[in-house]
């Protein structure tokens, strides 16, 4: 099957499972907004950073080197299964040990058993990795569709059921609990891997020494990565984590749609052609302008539609996450970008200069947090628009050097997307400022909604633009 046809196809399970379960999941996280308070997504939020490390380290990117190796057999799996419970089992004991800490820190007195019950995640996620990494191998994206929707369903109502019932910040807990145990119960009904008793050191050891820069540089990532979660909790409040919390979430749902529904399928496909590497560039400056035009444009509604966004999804008690819903969207929309470069040195097995290029920009999301901190609050989330733009340049380095695609070609391949959305959407919030606003929020959000669309469609079409193309050829391709 030819490359493109095999992207579309797989494009299309993971999208539906992409959309679906993020829809499941945006709607019943919106019910469960409406019944618990800001204070409560925040209090998650403090103990998911444990969650975020410990998961990094079960995993000790392994599935990545699964994925990346074309020449696994049943000791390769097995070895990597094995590991990965063990792993889990360890890093629960330390994280029930130290979750009292965690509690002190935060001056949050429930962190502690909330920390420890939530972490039992770790273990009932370790027993579907391998399974999980299987499905992607084989491009088998529809029994993830099958597997998402019904975790997601039943979880999602059993959290709702707990959150109506009184049960507070546990009802979170709960639903993430039933819905990870499900995930994994349905990854052994619909794999039929069976993992052998046995353990190849051999084998541990090439995938360990390619995971453990990945570990390294996914952990360093973790960390840093939540330090804003760190600081909104300790130098302000649960609430005010809350509303970020909040913000990021939303902002993360057209973003992490179409960004990890397009990573999902061409990681594979893109590690077969590595070696050819203007082939491989090609391919992979289509797929950079593809997600750009269409990430922008959704970006920039969200921006201009925040505040009636936030009014009808979770009422006016979260309408002062607005102004963070803003400034999250616009730093998010080089992330997918961000994170396609570093795909480049995952394919070409360059572990070690992705582990470099993590501590860099850790460095500077180090030295932004450090200046603007002092500002106050807007001025620190203000900052991760700049450390979003710093590191598209640090992410696009070695790109540069591996297939010959630098910052400045891409720069040039995206500027037309983000130019057209910013023109776009200033000409629409001046116009929402003097007509929409004074109408109902639904309608409000539609106008602006398709008012946008339509016009960034049409100057495309009529500019006879490459990615107008490039979504017909696709299609057709079908």
């Amino acid at each position: 099957m030819e490359l493109k046809k095999q992207a579309v196809h797989g494009a299309i399970w993971v999208f539906a499972e992409q959309f679906g379960s993020q829809l499941i999941g945006f709607v019943l996280n919106l019910i469960l907004a409406r019944i618990l308070l800001p204070s409560d997504f925040g209090t998650i939020a403090l103990f998911s950073i444990v969650m975020s490390i410990g998961n990094v380290l079960v995993q000790g990117g392994m599935s990545s080197s699964l994925i990346r190796n074309a020449q696994n057999d049943e000791r390769d799996y097995s070895t990597v299964f094995w590991f990965n419970i063990a792993s889990a089992v360890l890093i629960y004991l330390v994280v029930y040990f130290i979750a009292p800490l965690f509690a002190q820190f935060f001056e949050v007195e429930i962190l502690t058993s909330l920390i420890r019950v939530f972490s039992l995640i770790l273990i009932i996620d370790s027993f579907a990795m391998v399974q999980g990494v299987k499905f992607v191998k084989e491009l088998d994206f529809k029994k993830n569709f099958k597997i998402q929707l019904p975790s997601l369903l039943i979880g999602g109502g059993c959290g709702v059921y707990f959150a109506m019932n009184g049960y507070g910040v546990w009802s979170l807990v709960y639903y993430s609990l039933i819905q990870n145990s499900i995930f994994m119960i349905q990854h052994w009904l619909y794999s039929s891997w069976r993992p052998s008793f046995s353990f190849d050191m051999q084998k541990f050891k090439y995938h360990f020494g390619f995971g453990v820069n990945m570990t390294l540089s996914a952990l360093l990532n973790v960390v840093v990565a939540n330090i804003y979660t760190i600081i909104l909790g300790k130098k302000f409040s649960p609430s005010i984590l809350g509303y970020y919390n909040r913000a990021d979430g939303l902002k993360q749902l057209p973003i992490n749609n179409i960004s990890n529904t397009l990573n999902k399928v061409t990681f594979p496909l893109f590690a077969e052609i590595g070696d050819d590497n203007i082939r491989f560039r090609n391919s992979f400056r289509e797929l950079q302008m593809l997600v750009m035009f269409i990430v922008s444009p959704l970006v920039g509604i969200l921006i201009v539609s925040a505040e009636p966004i936030i009014r009808v999804l979770y009422t006016e008690k979260w309408l002062p996450a607005v102004p963070y819903l803003q400034i999250l969207s616009l730093a998010g929309v080089f992330q997918p970008v961000q994170s396609y470069n570093l795909n480049v040195l995952q394919i070409k097995g360059r572990s070690d200069l992705f582990l470099k290029l993590e501590v860099v920009k850790k460095i500077i999301i180090v030295l932004v947090v450090v200046v603007s901190l002092p500002f106050g609050l807007f001025a620190l989330v203000w900052g991760q628009v700049l450390i979003s733009i710093l590191s598209l340049f640090v992410n696009s380095f070695y790109t540069g050097k591996f297939i010959k695609y630098s910052i400045f070609d891409q720069i040039v391949d995206l500027l037309f997307s983000l130019f057209l959305s910013s023109i776009i959407g200033l000409i629409i919030w001046i116009i929402d400022l003097y007509y929409f606003q004074y109408l109902l929020d639904l309608v409000r959000i539609g106008l602006i909604s398709l008012t946008f669309l339509i016009v960034y469609f049409i100057v495309s079409v009529l500019l006879k633009r490459n990615e107008i193309k490039l979504i017909y050829s696709l299609i057709k391709r079908k």
